[in-house]
């Protein structure tokens, strides 16, 4: 049986990565592990043609929606008994990006959700957590049971403001 030390759980704020980040907690707790939990904006290009001024408007509000988000998982992740956490952020591509935070950070276990919110990506090329499986370094969890979010009465969702 593995023991693991530091653990990755990719964030969006979506139901499935929400069962992603309970079954985080679950395995830091029992392994008193490290959570690094991560949340990547990702690079899109706009529907129409924007200026200059206006792009930079739009990444100010994805990064202040990033910092808003990992806050929340933060907190709820400290309120179920975690003390050793860091958030990290980025854009660009989410596969990309988790696999390149768990290499510098030397993850043992990458956690993250059976499907996130971009659904035309997973479509097209694949879900993030079907890459990460073929190409992490690491351990990959799928979680797929949200069972423990329904019934704990703590969701992201309650405590932030979207």
């Amino acid at each position: 049986m593995p023991s693991y030390q530091k653990i990755l759980v990719g964030v969006d704020g979506s139901h499935s990565s929400e069962a992603a980040f309970y079954r985080a907690i679950e395995v830091a707790k029992e392994y008193h592990a490290k959570l690094y939990i991560v949340h990547i904006t990702e690079d899109r290009l706009p529907a129409a043609p924007m200026d200059a001024g206006a792009i930079a408007i739009e990444m100010d509000r994805d990064q202040m929606t990033a910092g808003t988000l990992l806050d929340d998982y933060e907190k709820l992740a400290r309120n179920h008994g975690l003390k050793h956490i860091t958030t990290l952020s980025n854009s660009g591509s989410p596969k990309m990006e988790i696999l390149s935070f768990a290499s510098m950070h030397e993850a043992d276990l990458i956690v993250c959700g059976a499907t996130g919110l971009n659904a035309m990506e997973r479509i097209f090329i694949g879900s993030v957590s079907q890459y990460i499986t073929r190409h992490a370094n690491c351990d990959v969890l799928i979680a797929r049971n949200s069972t423990k979010i329904e019934t704990s009465g703590l969701s992201i969702k309650s405590t932030s403001q979207r």
